[in-house]
């Protein structure tokens, strides 16, 4: 990276902090500008690896400033940017661009059409992050529909419908109307039959590399002029299960010689022999294109917007042609790119997962190491701060990055006030106490609340620290809530300093369990499963309980088992 590069990283990062700071009056965290700072500058990624160094080092900076000094300091930077800061409405919680022509509509109306073939990674929350917001936003609704019409390609798992559904209500939205779009076969039917009586399809019975040819040479299939009668007819023997897959398709007609070649006569029905899995729809062998599908639900469910992956800008044109037949109105198309997540070794990638899960790599969709919805659920992490992230991303074209510290920094707001804090030790290291040292401890249940009291954390004759706080031989330790010790040759000798030892000089304070009255702890994390030592106190705790583990990060509690508890490592 040369200097000139560095020098604009550095002053873009420091208008981000400075403005992210100000607009949540708080010190500014690196991941949480990551987003923004590589959405508005893509030159940046392809030094992706550097610039959270670079920034790193101008965030500190930022969180050394007070608020009037960061103010004049963004002045400097970015006068607008104060402006954007003091024209915000303290009740408008508006946080998306607005949707387009919005003002033409009596109610927007959106949807969500998730493939029902695993449960969602993290990406996929974007959608419906960003869909439910806007509909809160304008007093709209918004619909959840189940594209479930590849029963082979993309095969639907039975459970995965309730599954995605707990999702959006983890995500924090209820969907006004829930759609399964294999339970509207015969609505798919009757409109090709209009669509056919409009000579606007035709079977064809070409095979998949004939056809292209003759596409890619803008030349007509020899079946595009069949009258409908006949086309009629076969399609009915379609739908009637008589031909096998790769038999026959039908055709939406369009423009043999259009520039595009993916948007002339595009396939609207084919023939799957693979039965669907849900019994309801398992008699089919018809079944239409997304693209068919999809845009006949968007009319007839009244979607007002669509958002959609810029990668599927075709989609929209081939729709239009079916929406021009019947002369219907088409809804508002806004296209984003793709988000990319940090933090995982998994691809965030629906069969991949599976995959991982099927050869036992992975333990299951909410494995911690999966960067999936159900692994955040399971760390303890809120919905709402998936939402809150995923809708400042915006919708943008371009590809956007997620940091995961920006979920991370939410959650810790909407937890931190009602964790309870709680001592574990990671791969403990045993030491007597000697002196005449008090015989328990009793930290506060929670540093900013008295009132909840305080936790009684037992000494004993020996305690347990983890191996990068043993201090050197004849220096000093503060044990959390029991006092100052010396590291002597085999032991911790009591010294009975007071806190000044710390305030003054510098000695370090630690946590610590008993190494006779502790609780065997598994935490499963990112990065593999860890072993550890709790206070008494944590077998106490609930299932489904946030706690800090002092030192090291939040966790959820999931569960307490006759030999060890198990709890899931959120953040720090």
């Amino acid at each position: 990276m040369d200097d000139e590069l560095r020098s604009q990283i550095e002053e873009e990062a420091e208008k981000h902090a400075i403005f992210n700071a100000l607009k949540h009056d708080s010190d500014a965290e690196v991941g949480a500008i990551m987003g923004s700072l590589m959405g508005e500058n893509p030159e940046f990624r392809e030094h992706g690896d550097e610039v959270p160094g670079v920034a790193g080092k101008v965030v500190a900076e930022v969180n050394q400033l007070d608020h009037e000094e960061r103010r004049e300091r963004l002045g400097e930077l970015d006068p607008e940017l104060v402006e954007e800061l003091d024209s915000e409405d303290e009740e408008d919680d508006q946080v998306l661009p607005d949707l387009p022509n919005a003002e033409e509509f009596d109610e927007i109306r959106m949807r969500c059409a998730p493939n029902p073939n695993g449960p969602w990674h993290i990406g996929h929350g974007r959608m419906p992050a960003v869909v439910g917001t806007y509909a809160d936003e304008y007093d709209g609704e918004f619909i959840v529909r189940f594209d479930d019409t590849d029963p082979e390609t993309k095969r639907p798992l039975t459970w995965a419908y309730d599954e995605i559904l707990d999702e959006v209500e983890y995500l924090g939205f209820e969907p006004a109307e829930v759609i399964k779009a294999s339970d509207r076969l015969e609505t798919y039917y009757e409109h090709a039959r209009r669509l056919i009586e409009k000579g606007g399809a035709y079977t064809c019975t070409c095979s998949g590399d004939e056809f292209s040819e003759l596409k890619n040479s803008a030349e007509a299939c020899p079946h595009r002029d069949k009258d409908p009668e006949t086309t009629l007819a076969e399609f009915e023997d379609m739908v009637a299960g008589e031909y096998e897959s790769g038999d026959v398709v039908l055709r939406v007609k369009t423009d043999i010689e259009h520039k595009n070649p993916a948007l002339r006569d595009w396939v609207a029905f084919r023939m799957v022999d693979t039965p669907h899995p849900r019994p309801e729809a398992a008699e089919y062998r018809c079944w239409p294109m997304l693209d068919f599908q999809s845009g006949v639900d968007d009319h007839l469910t009244g979607v007002t917007h669509i958002i959609r992956g810029i990668d599927l800008q075709d989609s929209a044109k081939r729709q239009r042609f079916v929406y021009d037949y019947f002369g219907w109105e088409y809804p508002e198309v806004i296209h984003w790119g793709h988000v990319q997540v940090d933090e995982y070794d998994v691809k965030m990638s629906t069969s991949t997962i599976k995959e991982l899960i099927d050869k036992g790599e992975l333990d299951g969709w909410d494995d911690p190491r999966a960067p999936t919805l159900l692994s955040l659920q399971r760390r303890g992490i809120r919905g709402e701060a998936v939402t809150e992230s995923m809708a400042e991303l915006g919708t943008s074209t371009s590809n956007v990055d997620l940091a995961m510290s920006s979920i991370y920094a939410s959650n810790r707001e909407l937890v931190d006030d009602a964790a309870p804090r709680c001592f574990f030790v990671r791969d403990g290291v045993e030491y007597p106490l000697v002196g005449d040292h008090p015989e328990a401890a009793e930290p506060a249940v929670h540093p900013d609340h008295e009132d909840r009291g305080t936790r009684h954390v037992p000494a004993g004759e020996a305690v347990l620290v983890e191996p990068g706080d043993v201090p050197d031989h004849d220096d000093r330790v503060w044990l959390k809530g029991l006092g100052c010790f010396r590291h002597t040759r085999d032991a911790l000798q009591y010294t009975g300093d007071d806190i000044s030892a710390v305030r003054e000089e510098g000695v370090p304070v630690v946590h610590w369990v008993s190494a006779d009255a502790n609780v065997p702890v598994r935490l499963r994390t990112m990065t593999g499963d860890v072993a550890g030592r709790a206070e008494p106190g944590f077998a106490e705790t609930d299932p489904d309980d946030v706690v800090q583990f002092e030192r090291v990060g939040f966790a959820r509690v999931d569960r307490h088992e006759a030999d060890e508890s198990v709890a899931y490592f959120a953040h720090e």
